[in-house]
């Protein structure tokens, strides 16, 4: 555990119409690629996973100011991070196949997880019994741990290896290689409600699922610069669709959104169930999925946003300016810019606009 000294003092811009230059720089990022960003449900502390083996957490203040708080290493790369309902646990999983704990009262991290290959996400699932850790990973399982017990309680084998997965309880659903998607309740998290190929036709990115005021379905993105907002029930599939983003015209004389970039990551809005998408183009885009339409849209930066997260009541979205390894470790020159950005949320970004008789 290591603790950080400085902070930032600057506030949030809360005026109209905030473009991304006024958005909040946070002091003392990780010094690698950052993977995963996950607010706390209970106060506004930020846990971020980073290639560097680092999760750090920092406090965010009302004014967008921030302070690190305290640091615990993994072996290899982090690639996910997460939080416990009642907010006093950061859960991570990483390179070295290792889901880890860290406790906010004593300091303390512990493993709590194992693998055989990189945990690619981790996701506590509150269940109504007690709290379960759930782990994917590229060793193509999805396993559940009782923190009171070191063996999983149970293990599930996915088609292929886990690239993403989201929970909304009773909802999970995981994206693996291939393509491949499956739906599960977890009140039978062992076996597949449902399983399908993914509407996109290219490798799936992430998939993340509606908030839990409506968690009929899920939003799926691809490495091709597409969305598809699914539905589970076969009687909502009227409602399933797909459409283009990040992308841009192959020159500025034509109108051809030939460049076409990976969305990665897409966060729900905690109260008004709106969507954001960031990409590797380096912009952001705000969606109203019931109303199939753009809310807001900024370039945030001239390289990659590699992940994305609402605070608890959707006040403050932040986002990490980092390469995002869509080019592999060629593309991971010194020059790549590594930030913690930091968001404050209007109305007219993020609440659906009424509908239009």
């Amino acid at each position: 555990m290591a603790f950080f000294n400085s902070s930032t003092s600057t506030s949030l811009n809360t005026g109209a119409a905030a473009p991304a230059e006024k958005d909040i720089e946070m002091g003392d990022p990780p010094t690698d690629s950052i993977s995963s960003l996950s607010f706390s449900g209970q106060a506004d502390y930020l846990a971020v996973g980073s290639w560097d083996n680092s999760v750090r957490i920092y406090e965010v203040g009302a004014g967008g100011q921030s302070q690190g708080k305290a640091m615990y290493q993994h072996e290899g790369p982090v690639l996910s991070v997460c939080w416990n309902k009642e907010g006093n646990k950061v859960f991570s999983g990483g390179a070295d196949n290792a889901g880890r704990m860290f406790d906010i009262a004593t300091g303390q991290a512990t493993q709590v997880a194992q693998h055989e290959a990189p945990i690619k996400v981790v996701k506590w699932v509150d269940t109504p019994q007690a709290g379960i850790l759930a782990t994917g990973s590229w060793d193509k399982t999805i396993k559940y741990w009782d923190l009171r017990a070191p063996a999983p309680v149970a293990t599930v084998q996915l088609p292929e290896r886990c690239y993403s997965f989201d929970v909304q309880y009773p909802l999970m659903v995981v994206g693996t290689a291939e393509r491949h998607i499956q739906i599960f309740n977890l009140t039978n998290p062992t076996t597949p409600y449902k399983t399908m190929l993914s509407p996109l036709k290219w490798q799936t990115r992430v998939v993340s699922c509606f908030t839990a005021s409506s968690n009929s379905g899920f939003a799926v993105g691809s490495v091709e610069g597409r969305v598809a907002i699914q539905y589970v029930e076969d009687k909502d599939s009227g409602n399933n669709f797909s459409f283009k983003c990040h992308r841009r015209d192959s020159s500025p004389t034509t109108k051809d959104a030939a460049v076409v970039f990976a969305v990665n990551d897409i966060s729900f809005h905690p109260v008004h169930g709106t969507f954001s998408t960031c990409g590797a183009d380096g912009s952001i885009h705000f969606w109203d999925k019931d109303a199939r339409n753009r809310l807001k849209t900024f370039d945030a930066a001239p390289g990659p946003i590699s992940t994305t997260a609402f605070n608890r009541n959707g006040s403050i979205f932040a986002y990490a300016v980092s390469y995002d390894w869509s080019k592999g470790h060629s593309g991971m020159t010194p020059a790549h810019p590594n930030k913690l950005m930091l968001h404050a949320c209007k109305d007219e970004e993020v609440k659906k606009r009424p509908r239009k008789v």
